[in-house]
């Protein structure tokens, strides 16, 4: 499982490093668009991380961590969880998961959330083995209006 791959805080990012990036992000969501200079960006966002799973060098998956301060305490949460499919079954999203998880808990997060689309089975049975729980609840988003 996951032999040779490494998983890391990015750094710094290679031009061929973004282009994968950008080939993942389509894997990830079909409404998302790349911009260099926002993923760029992350690099040096306070309270965000960049974990990229590497095999050989190459990115073969990604997910964020966004860290916040709230009155109730710091609040984490995963986001932009994906594997390139050529690289999928081999528990590199485990990885991620797992490393995410340890620096939360030694950054003492009262709080690390994630969500995801009912119709992702798979990724809800990961998500649980690794020890996240279904709540009750619901996700609710602002969309911008139309004028």
């Amino acid at each position: 499982m996951a032999d040779g791959i490494t998983i890391s805080i990015a750094e710094h990012l290679t031009q061929s490093d973004l282009d994968t990036i950008e080939t993942l992000l389509p894997q990830l969501s079909s409404t998302a668009r790349f911009d260099a200079e926002r993923v760029v960006s992350l690099l040096d966002a306070q309270n965000t991380d960049l974990y990229v799973a590497r095999e050989s060098g190459r990115i073969v998956g990604m997910a964020t961590l966004a860290t916040a301060p709230l009155v109730t305490g710091w609040h984490g949460s995963i986001e932009d969880v994906v594997v390139d499919q050529s690289a999928r079954g081999q528990g590199i999203a485990r990885l991620l998961l797992e490393a995410i998880i340890d620096e939360a808990q030694r950054r003492g997060l009262t709080t690390l959330d994630l969500t995801s689309r009912p119709s992702r089975e798979s990724a809800l049975r990961l998500y649980e083995s690794v020890g996240f729980v279904r709540r009750d609840t619901n996700v609710l988003r602002f969309g911008s209006r139309s004028s």
